[in-house]
């Protein structure tokens, strides 16, 4: 495919800000051996872009050392490949604070590249979605910008922001909605969208005279001057924007069917290989509807929980409904329930710890307990 990635690694960061103190977004781990960044890069790979930039904010060394060159993806390459951005321009020295002004960034970027269209995608994304037809779409209605979006029931207590199109019959986008009060039926943008790149650079170079500040309030809502499409997402969706939230989805991993649609046989989500021993279940292991990585030695009961690369749970330990991170030890005789322990955590023994579904028990990354 012609195109271009352009992934976003720190756009949401303070939104989930228990996570991301040491790490950026793109580096939270999921799933027991993923990152979030795993999924929009073999996205990408998947769809046929063979070039991606990552822009960077700050808190990226993690990020760095899981992409690496981007061998992992398919991304190791003379030519295009897997290249970081930093979160400079080419003569600025602030950092940006939008969306728009990360994209500025990336104009030198996008002028040395040479395809026709530009796939962007925030990292907090967990899908398994074909840019390929969303382009192929995209030129079929020789649109200027493409979005993706989804179908959500919105309750009305919900109080985020968010960006919903009303489109018409030709689904052309007539209408966009920017609120944090909104609540019904709506298609809510999903931070994708395709771009031509000429069209893209134009709207940069004309930014300070036009004065473009925001993607979503600037550019998306001139539905009369651009002819924007909306391209709907079908299938498993999930947007990581909070604590409560990251629980919520990595819980959803635990049901056959979800798992089914987001790692498909003929779609693989590819991650940074790491050699480990296999997963060792001692007798006394008692273990049931969970994801146990490599490298985990458990001797005591696990019950409804993901637990990353390398934790130990001694004998006696009781984890239920709980995300627990690489190389965290667990005490004999401890109990936890709805904990979200980060990497290298150790919760000595006769320790009991519990939080709730809607505001799970966090423990930061090498705290003792």
């Amino acid at each position: 495919m012609k195109a271009v990635g352009i992934v976003f690694s720190n756009i949401h960061d303070k939104e989930i800000k228990e996570l991301t103190a040491l790490r950026t977004l793109a580096s939270v781990p999921f799933g027991g051996r993923f990152r979030l960044i795993d999924f929009v890069l073999s996205n990408m790979v998947n769809s046929g872009i063979s070039k991606v930039g990552v822009i960077t904010k700050r808190n990226y060394q993690s990020l760095m050392d899981h992409i690496g060159s981007g061998k992992s993806w398919d991304l190791s390459r003379k030519r295009g490949g897997l290249i970081v951005l930093p979160p400079y321009g080419v003569s600025g020295t602030t950092l940006y604070q939008s969306r728009f002004e990360a994209i500025k960034n990336t104009e030198a970027f996008l002028r040395r590249s040479d395809e026709d269209y530009v796939v962007m995608s925030d990292c907090d994304n967990v899908c398994n979605f074909d840019f390929s037809r969303a382009t192929d779409f995209h030129i079929e209605k020789n649109a200027d910008i493409t979005v993706v979006y989804r179908k959500k029931d919105i309750a009305a207590a919900e109080r985020k922001p968010r960006t919903a199109f009303t489109l018409d019959g030709g689904r052309r986008v007539i209408k966009v909605e920017n609120s944090d009060r909104m609540s019904g039926k709506k298609l809510v943008y999903t931070n994708m969208l395709i771009v031509d790149r000429r069209f893209l650079l134009s709207i940069v170079e004309s930014a300070e005279e036009n004065g473009f500040k925001s993607f979503s309030s600037d550019i998306l809502t001139r539905t009369s001057d651009f002819r924007i499409y909306g391209y709907e997402l079908e299938g498993y969706f999930a947007s990581i924007d909070g604590v409560s939230n990251y629980y919520k989805h990595s819980m959803e991993l635990l049901r056959p069917e979800n798992r089914a649609a987001l790692f498909k046989p003929d779609a693989s989500i590819y991650t940074k290989v790491r050699d480990s021993a296999p997963c060792r279940l001692e007798a006394s292991a008692r273990v049931s509807d969970s994801l146990i990585a490599d490298g985990c030695v458990i001797e005591g009961e696990v019950t409804g929980s993901i637990l990353f690369r390398g934790v130990r749970v001694e004998k006696g330990a009781k984890i239920e409904n709980s995300i627990i991170f690489q190389d965290t030890y667990v005490g004999a005789d401890s109990r936890l329930n709805c904990v979200i322990a980060d990497k290298q955590a150790r919760i000595l023994a006769n320790r009991t710890l519990s939080g709730h579904e809607t505001q799970p028990y966090f423990i930061a990354k090498g705290s003792i307990i």
